[in-house]
Formats: structure tokens, C-alpha cells, sequence
């Protein structure tokens, strides 16, 4: 066991953020930490690394083990270039070779001398131990991992970007090879083929991860295990992101099934009670289930801490099909080109993702699709009947009052009560809505921004990065609306599941040159070859299934699924009230309304058959759709 957490606590004041945590970590888990903003993944890991003090519990680590933590804020230094912060790593290993190297002209002289040999055993103890004669083969392979090409091994600390910086913090990190790895958000400011690499050498890994992320592909690709931090305490769950989320639907529903049996349980105890306490015959047996109830144990009803969106993004107005021309389109700033002369048409209906490496061009490009800034050449032209909604990536809201103030002003008719109702779709419920606006996190922001965008009825949606701020559960809203809608999609975005859900064309920006994949795996190189832009006007179409018809039915299909399940929830919570029920004693000596009874359960468990056919079937359906696709 390389981590034991017994009964840790931790709080802030008087809030509490977790408490009577008991988890282990062993060798070669690599276990995902999720939850919804605010709920204390950060503050777990920082117990964990010692930032923090735990206030309850204990935090055992296994003998000799090394951790090695990826801090948000952790620092470099900017005087040494890129090779030299990495051999830092090895500085034990560089002072002991600076040593064998005197020592061993030494022993040239006197070959014989114990005291020499015994150090010299040592220095090359020390030495085997870091692997230091392959230092330079690691240090290159980590920095090729994480796209430091040769050329910029002696570029400074000081002059490298944002993305380059927090890289080289996580290659040298990597490079450490700690027994328990503990990294906050790692693909940040990763590109595609660097996000890859670091799943490929995270399972491989030797030692544990511990990683917070609300990026489900990595997720599922990485994690063996998941924690759940949630209603101030961490559950745990085997296997990938998509494994757990069955499975804590399972146990949510197994509890709160436990919990109305016991309710039901209690409320027959007391009503026989309440019937023959009084009574001579009976007050013994009465005072005898009194004491039952008293002794027993409602199992507590289950909390939910997730505040999840619902929501659908619609239009009224249906433009015409050429939606979107570009025409020799180009881009440049200042002598830098973004976008070489590009043509293009968007059809009405279609979705598009631009991606690339930062600092390609993707938001620039948008910008001029939307009409914020001119091209420098070329022209972009919208479709009559074009009615377009923008999401930025960076939402500035000073001085618009409060959150139910953004809503109101634009829509002076809504009641407060029409307002409220609005907001609490999009997960700002109770107090939430008169936060002033000014407060609010990045995705609070974006939420609201999601907000305004569902009653704009756009049938034109551009978006830039919109998952950046959201937590894992507001991404899953945020997929399921933009899947089902119907309308026109232009998105900039690094993130893989929402692009795999979608099952859209991507356009590649990089060094001035846009080419276009017909897929996220196409684009990975991992079937076949690009489509050349110039001629994609057709691939930039719909794919047969992904055509307006089709993504309808797969909406309904995913719609009558949720509903069923529903149902199915009312109903089995009905046959065990009614199975409760044939084991009333009252109902039991009445023959009328046992039989009444056995019949009321043979229709609902009727009924609950037919609905888990239909799920079956409907379930059957939403698979060969996705297999078609």
C-alpha cells in the first residue's frame, strides 16, 4: 500500500470539506478525481502532498516512497534553458559522476586503497540508482513526449509561453519517476498528439496516479479507479470515468430504494402502534414493535451535491442552406500568416470543429467567421436568414448587476418567478441568482452565457473553447445539447469526447494551412489519410448519419430512454411498496384485499416488464446508430 487514508478530515473555519475519508492507494492504480467545482478535489490532493494539515485522520504513506506533486503553482527557474532544468532532476547523480570522475584518477595511482574502493562503490551506487548513464536518452524522450523538439532544448525558462512553461513542469515531474504521482488538471495547454503521449505513458506507469481532470477522454483512457468527491466525502469507484457512472447510478438508486422500504417499514410499524396500543388485547404486541421501531435504523436517503444542467439549444427561423462561404479566405497579423487563401462552405445543418496548436489561429479564424474581425483578404459571407449566437472564451461581465438582473434586462416581460425558473436549468438555483456578476467563476460565467444563448434561438452557434470552465458534469450537459441540436455549429475546442460525440469534420489549423479530417481518429493518424480542404466542400456535408433526420431520431431515442428510465424508477419503487404491503397482517386476514394486493403486483410487474422491453429495444436502436456512425 503506497497511501492510507483513515478517517481524514479537513475544513476551513466551520466548513467542512471532507471528512472521515478512508482510502487506500496501491501500486499501479492510476485513479481519476472528479467532482464539481468547489467540492475539494484540490484540497484532497494538497492534504495528501502535506500543503495542507489534515484537522481528523491520519495519512500513511508506505515505506521509502517518494511523491512527486504537479502544483499549480510551482516554479522554475528562468536563468537555465530548457536541457539544464531537466538535468536538475539528476543532480545527485551529476555530483556523484563529478566525483567518480576525480576518484577514479586517484585510483589509477593507488588501485589498491580501501578507503577509495569503498567510495567509489557508493558513488556508483548512487549512480545505478538514478539510471544516469542513460540521463540524456530519458530527458530526450520526455521532452519529445511533451513537444520540446531539439531545437528548443536551450531556449530560457523566462521566454517560454504560458503552455511551454506548464509542459516543461510536467516533463520534469515525469522525469522524476516518483512512486506516487499526483498531478491537478495535466492536459491544460496540451495539444493533441502531447495529450496522447501522456495517456500511452501514464498506463505504463509503474508507481501510483493520483489525478485530478475534467477531461472524460482522458478519463477513460488513464484511470483504473475513480473518486468520487461529493456531499463532503470521497467514494470510490473501479474502473474508467464511463464504468463509473453506472455505477454510482446503481448505488444511488439501491439506497434510495433502502431508504423507502425502511420509511415504509417504519410507517406500518407505527400505524400498527397508533392502532392497538390501546387496546387490551393487543398493547403488548404494540409496545413490542414500539421498541422495534425505536431500535431500528432508516438507511439515510441519498444527497447529491451535483447541481447538473438541462437544457436544449433551438431555433425558430431556418436559413438558407449555404450557410457559410469563404472565399479565398486569409488571415494574417502583422507578418505572420494564420491562414494561407482558403475557400470554403458551411451548410446548413453541419458542424465543424476548428482545432490546431495554440497560437494557430483557431480563435482569430472564428472571429472573422462571426464577423468581429476583417480578414485580410478573401470574403465570408453568412446565408440569408442567418441568426447567430457567439460564445467567447473569456466572458467579461462587470457591471451588469446581479445574475437574475442579465436575464431580466434582456427580457423585461419574464416574471421573476419565469426568470428563476430559467436559471435554475442551467444549475443557479435559490440564492445563486442575486450574485452579482462581477463574483462569478469562469464557469458560473459560462453557464449564464449558455443561459442567454437558449433564448436567443440561434440557428447559427459559434463557440470558442465552451468546455475551458466547466466541471466534468456541466460538460455532459453541455455535449447532450449541442448533439441533439439541430441548428449550424462552429466550435473551437480541445476536447476530444465532446468531438467524438459529435462525429464532425475537423479543421487543422497549423504553420498557415488548414486541412481538413473527417474525424478526430482520422486526424490522429489513426485511419485513413486527410481529406485535401481545397477539394472538402462535400466532406464538410453531414455523413449519412449524421444527417438532420437521423440526429432527430437519435435525440428522440435518447429522450424516450431518459423518460423510461424514469418510469421504471416510479414503478419499482411501487411493487416494493406493494410488496410491503402483502406483508401487513391486516392485509393478510383480509382475503378481498390480499387478492386485490396479488393482483395490483402482477399488473405492475406487468407493466415494469413492458417498460424494460421497450429500454431494451431503444437501447438496441441507440447502439446500431452509433456503430453506423
Amino acid at each position: 500500500m503506497l497511501i492510507q487514508l483513515q478517517q481524514l478530515g479537513k475544513n476551513f473555519g466551520e466548513t467542512v470539506i471532507f471528512q472521515d475519508v478512508n482510502l487506500g492507494v496501491e501500486a499501479g492504480e492510476r485513479i481519476g478525481i472528479v467532482g464539481q467545482n468547489g467540492t475539494g478535489k484540490t484540497t484532497l490532493l494538497k492534504t495528501i502532498c502535506g500543503e495542507y494539515q489534515p484537522d481528523e485522520g491520519t495519512i500513511a504513506f508506505g515505506e521509502g516512497a517518494v511523491l512527486g506533486y504537479l502544483a499549480q503553482n510551482s516554479h522554475l527557474d528562468p536563468t537555465r534553458d530548457v536541457y539544464e532544468e531537466m538535468k536538475t532532476v539528476y543532480a545527485p547523480c551529476l555530483e556523484a559522476m563529478a566525483e567518480m570522475s576525480v576518484l577514479e584518477k586517484k585510483l589509477v595511482i593507488n588501485p589498491d586503497d580501501a578507503r577509495l574502493l569503498a567510495r567509489h562503490g557508493e558513488l556508483t551506487a548512487v549512480i545505478d540508482s538514478m539510471d544516469g548513464y542513460h540521463m540524456d536518452v530519458e530527458i530526450k524522450k520526455i521532452l519529445s513526449g511533451m513537444d520540446f523538439p531539439p531545437e528548443t532544448y536551450e531556449k530560457k525558462v523566462a521566454v517560454l509561453s504560458g503552455g511551454e512553461y506548464t509542459r516543461l513542469r510536467l516533463a520534469r515531474l515525469l522525469l522524476q519517476k516518483p512512486d506516487i504521482l499526483i498531478l491537478d488538471e495535466p492536459t491544460n495547454h496540451l495539444d493533441f498528439t502531447t495529450m496522447e503521449w501522456l495517456e500511452g505513458y501514464l498506463k505504463g506507469y509503474k508507481g501510483a496516479v493520483l489525478v485530478v481532470s475534467h477531461d472524460r477522454y482522458f478519463l477513460d483512457a488513464v484511470a483504473t479507479r475513480i473518486w468520487d468527491v461529493e456531499n463532503q466525502t470521497v467514494t470510490s469507484y473501479k474502473g474508467n470515468f464511463s464504468a463509473y457512472l453506472p455505477q454510482k447510478e446503481m448505488a444511488v438508486e439501491y439506497q434510495q430504494k433502502q431508504h423507502d422500504a425502511d420509511v415504509a417499514k417504519a410507517a406500518k410499524l407505527q400505524d400498527y402502534i397508533d392502532r392497538n396500543l390501546v387496546r387490551a388485547s393487543t398493547t403488548k404486541m404494540a409496545q413490542s414493535r414500539r421498541k422495534q421501531l425505536e431500535k431500528m435504523e432508516i438507511t439515510e436517503a441519498p444527497k447529491t451535491t451535483v447541481t447538473s444542467m438541462n437544457f436544449r439549444f433551438e431555433f425558430d427561423l431556418t436559413p438558407y442552406n449555404e450557410l457559410i462561404t469563404m472565399k479565398d479566405l486569409s488571415i494574417r497579423i502583422g507578418d505572420r500568416i494564420l491562414l494561407q487563401p482558403f475557400s470554403m462552405q458551411i451548410f446548413r445543418g453541419d458542424r465543424l470543429v476548428i482545432a490546431g496548436p495554440n497560437g494557430a489561429g483557431k480563435s482569430t479564424l472564428l472571429q472573422v467567421l462571426d464577423g468581429k474581425r476583417r480578414p485580410s483578404s478573401g470574403l465570408v459571407r453568412l446565408g440569408a436568414g442567418a441568426r447567430y449566437s457567439i460564445f467567447e472564451q473569456q466572458q467579461l461581465r462587470r457591471g451588469e448587476g446581479r445574475v437574475i438582473d442579465a436575464i431580466w434586462n434582456r427580457y423585461p416581460r419574464f416574471t421573476e418567478l419565469e426568470v428563476r425558473s430559467h436559471l435554475a436549468r442551467f444549475a443557479f438555483r435559490g440564492e445563486d441568482v442575486f450574485q452579482p456578476c462581477a463574483n462569478l467563476s469562469g464557469g458560473e460565467l459560462a453557464r449564464l452565457r449558455f443561459a442567454e444563448i437558449e433564448l436567443e434561438r440561434p440557428n447559427l452557434l459559434f463557440l470558442d473553447e465552451p468546455t475551458n470552465h466547466l466541471d466534468i458534469f456541466a460538460r455532459e450537459s453541455l455535449t447532450q445539447a449541442l448533439t441533439a441540436y439541430e441548428g449550424t455549429l462552429v466550435m473551437v475546442t480541445h476536447d476530444r469526447y465532446l468531438m467524438e460525440q459529435l462525429g464532425c469534420p475537423i479543421l487543422y489549423l497549423e504553420n498557415g494551412k488548414a486541412t481538413l479530417y473527417p474525424s478526430y481518429e482520422k486526424m490522429m493518424g489513426r485511419d485513413n489519410s486527410p481529406v485535401p480542404v481545397q477539394t472538402a466542400k462535400e466532406s464538410a456535408k453531414p455523413s449519412g448519419g449524421y444527417g438532420k433526420e437521423q440526429r432527430r431520431r437519435r435525440a428522440e431515442v435518447r429522450n424516450r430512454l431518459r423518460e423510461i428510465e424514469a418510469e421504471v424508477e416510479e414503478w419499482s419503487a411501487h411493487v416494493v411498496e406493494l410488496e410491503n404491503q402483502l406483508n401487513d397482517p391486516e392485509i393478510v386476514r383480509d382475503h378481498i384485499k390480499l387478492r386485490d394486493k396479488c393482483d395490483e403486483l402482477e399488473d405492475a410487474r406487468f407493466h415494469q416488464d413492458e417498460l424494460f422491453a421497450q429500454w431494451e429495444q431503444l437501447l438496441e436502436e441507440q447502439e446500431k446508430m452509433e456503430q453506423g456512425d
